[in-house]
């Protein structure tokens, strides 16, 4: 056993072995004016605790809480940590065509989502900002610190830079310099891409600087006039100016190993552009660094600390408050021991980590377990999301329905994880459902992402209704046409029968009348 914080013991105890020595060397004040035995013959004996054994308890009671404060563990092998980033820089166009709003609410609004979007997609990586019109300059170096860099990146707009334009030379101007001493550099530009229409030189320096370009384009090809703040539109010789998305921006994306990807009003754009990101940059090891791992003991003395503090606050008689002493002594370890699994924070740990490296089965396992134990909403919830990554969307349906948490933004976090089950589910119902879970997280919180799924479910039903209308109006007409045939085929046989019937009649007539001619002939 060791002690993560020693300095409590170092700095603590002894003061508090003087200050108690003090205190029951004294004697109690009744004894100063009379002597032992005329205390014997006055006192009255109650059985209580007396001043001195009160002040032992104290005594005790400090010192096991600063064995507490201590933090006594017991070591438990060690944990190995590596952190990892693939060092991503965003360029945010925020030139004066980025106003235009052909895109909802215009274009410099999306970029600035989807920027935000990515950040919270990667917690694990280092972003930096640069924002470029005609010029450009570093909004904030690569940090980890997402909440730091969404905040500079929220004060963006298109009158930071005074110089209209767009040069995307000097957005790779600045990435460059901005990380001289790495071979390979991952640059994110969110932009319209301007008015330029060849793009070789960009292309060429991307390349000499190791640069993989990736674009998210943000615009339609229709287009839209570009509104200032005033209301008033920007005009070029008297007639308004209609600003469209620059497909010629595609080649600088692909001609440096990067991806273009246009933007949409769902969130799955960025998305699927960081997943790119990821997938075709080497992440680079940023420190490695191996961390003990420890078994907590300082409940027990804490634990026991408490209790002696009961009896010493107590009435008890002596001989009673001893039997209760022991007896709760032993409860106490008792409990301590079941909260001690209760709070496995090794267990919890596990968990986390092998979810973390895509181990889900293992995750799911161990959660579910805590779960068990503790009837844990968070427990319960991780149980989901580790199911719903093995795909077992059953498994995970009964880990939500259980997850009973008691905020309301939790709850719609839930209700929003049990409609996308459904979805994947893909039962009989499971969209209806899926609409269901939908609504009823939006009811507790106001959520685009989820509004944007709600809205995809329904239209998938109308389609699905649509189909299934169409079916059976090819069922109908099919039904249709095979009476029709019947009716027809009927007719048919029917023509042949009264035509059979009629050649058979004549046949009949003919050989009565060759008959009678015969009659004839022989009568004569």
């Amino acid at each position: 056993m060791s002690f993560l914080h020693p300095e409590f013991l170092y700095y603590m105890i002894v003061p508090m072995l003087i200050l108690f020595t003090l205190l029951l060397t004294q004697k109690e004040p009744t004894k100063h004016f009379f002597n032992e035995e005329v205390m014997k013959k006055l006192m009255v004996s109650s059985g209580s605790l007396s001043l001195r054994f009160r002040n032992t308890l104290f005594l005790i009671i400090g010192l096991l809480m600063i064995v507490a404060l201590a933090e006594p563990v017991i070591k438990d092998g060690v944990v190995k940590i590596k952190a990892k980033s693939a060092d991503i820089m965003i360029a945010l166009d925020i030139s004066d065509s980025m106003l235009a709003e052909d895109v909802y609410p215009n274009r410099l609004e999306l970029a600035k989502q989807k920027a935000l979007t990515l950040l919270d997609e990667s917690p694990n990586e280092r972003i930096g900002v640069v924002a470029f019109a005609k010029n450009s300059y570093l909004v904030s170096p690569l940090s980890f610190d997402s909440s730091a860099v969404a905040f500079l990146l929220k004060q963006l707009d298109t009158s930071s830079i005074t110089e209209k334009g767009t040069d995307f030379l000097s957005v790779l101007n600045v990435v460059s310099k901005a990380q001289a001493k790495k071979e390979k550099k991952y640059l994110l530009i969110l932009s319209d891409g301007g008015d330029k229409n060849d793009f070789s030189a960009e292309i060429e320096m991307a390349k000499d600087e190791g640069i993989k370009v990736f674009i998210l384009g943000v615009g339609t090809k229709k287009g839209a006039p570009i509104k200032l703040s005033d209301g008033s539109f920007i005009k070029h010789k008297g007639d308004i100016i209609v600003s469209k998305l620059n497909k010629a921006i595609v080649d600088l994306a692909t001609k440096t190993g990067g991806v273009y990807i246009q933007s949409t009003t769902s969130s799955e754009d960025i998305k699927t552009m960081f997943r790119e990101i990821t997938r075709l940059s080497d992440e680079k090891e940023l420190k490695s660094e191996e961390i003990p791992r420890y078994t907590q003991l300082f409940y027990y003395p804490l634990g026991f600390a408490l209790f002696l503090l009961l009896f010493a606050l107590s009435s008890f008689r002596k001989k009673s408050s001893h039997t209760l002493a022991i007896t709760l002594l032993l409860v106490s370890f008792s409990e301590l021991h079941v909260e001690a699994s209760m709070l496995d924070f090794l267990d919890l740990s596990k968990a986390k980590e092998a979810y973390e490296n895509g181990n889900y089965e293992e995750s799911a396992n161990l959660y579910k377990s805590y779960a068990n134990d503790t009837s844990s909403a968070e427990a319960n919830y991780n149980t989901g999301n580790s199911y719903y990554k093995q795909e077992k969307y059953d498994e995970a349906l009964e880990a939500y329905t259980k997850a009973n948490f008691s905020s309301a933004e939790h709850r719609a976090r839930n209700f929003s994880n049990i409609g996308n089950t459904h979805v994947k589910n893909a039962k009989e119902d499971s969209l209806q459902k899926a609409v269901e879970a939908y609504e009823e997280s939006l009811k507790l919180k106001e959520d685009k992402e989820t509004r944007e799924n709600l809205e995809e479910v329904k239209k998938l039903i109308e389609k699905q209704k649509e189909d299934s209308k169409d079916d059976k109006d090819q069922d109908k007409n099919k039904k249709d046409d095979k009476e029709n045939q019947d009716s027809k085929d009927n007719k048919d046989s029917q023509d042949k029968k009264q035509s059979e019937k009629s050649e058979d009649e004549k046949k009949d007539s003919d050989n009565k009348k060759e008959n009678q001619d015969q009659d004839n002939s022989s009568k004569k």
